[in-house]
């Protein structure tokens, strides 16, 4: 099998744990209108996945896996367009910050840990950020929902947000000290 099958097959098999974390192992959390939140780990994966695959592939995984598992749940379904771009830039910028500090040729342990907690902290800070905001104006201009009940929503949202860029920074940390081995090996496959 060539490089480009053995690397989509990996994207694609990121899709999947991305869709089946969030789809099954989600706490959700109603908001006014309809609308829900949820605490999940699916964003730890999104960024392993930007660390395994490289910002392309990793934000392609979580953003198509991610979008998919909204498009097929009623309650997440309006959100799926925002959920692919949000997504796709964490898995990217995770991805971009562990190339640029060469996460794959560290070998001290706290080294690991340091550009693990940098590269997935600062992707998710993104999210943080940008998911309320694009949210908002998402919500406003496509949704057609008025504008207090958007920024309410968004406050919520961003709330959940930031409790679950904390867990799953820790999650991604934890995942990636486990298999980071196991991890290089795969990305040796390919190159």
């Amino acid at each position: 099998m060539n490089n480009s099958v053995k690397k989509l097959t990996y994207t694609a098999m990121m899709a999947v744990v991305c869709y089946v974390v969030f789809s099954y192992g989600r706490i959700d959390i109603p908001l006014a209108g309809g609308k829900s939140t949820a605490i999940h780990l699916a964003n730890a994966v999104v960024v392993v996945a930007g660390w395994l695959l490289g910002p392309i592939s990793g934000g392609l995984a979580g953003g198509i896996g991610l979008s998919i598992a909204d498009v097929l749940n009623p309650r997440y379904i309006t959100s799926a367009p925002k959920t692919f771009l949000m997504k796709f830039l964490i898995g990217f910028i995770a991805g971009k910050l562990a190339e640029r500090m060469k996460l794959d040729e560290k070998e001290n342990r706290g080294e690991i840990i340091r550009c693990c907690v940098i590269a997935a902290g600062l992707s998710l800070l993104f999210n943080v950020i940008f998911d309320p905001i694009i949210g908002y104006f998402y919500k406003i201009w496509l949704l057609k929902i008025p504008a207090e009940m958007a920024a309410i929503l968004a406050t919520w949202s961003a709330g959940i947000t930031a409790l679950n860029a904390a867990i799953c920074t820790l999650a991604a940390v934890l995942v990636y000290l486990g298999f980071y081995r196991e991890f290089r090996v795969l990305k040796n496959n390919w190159k």
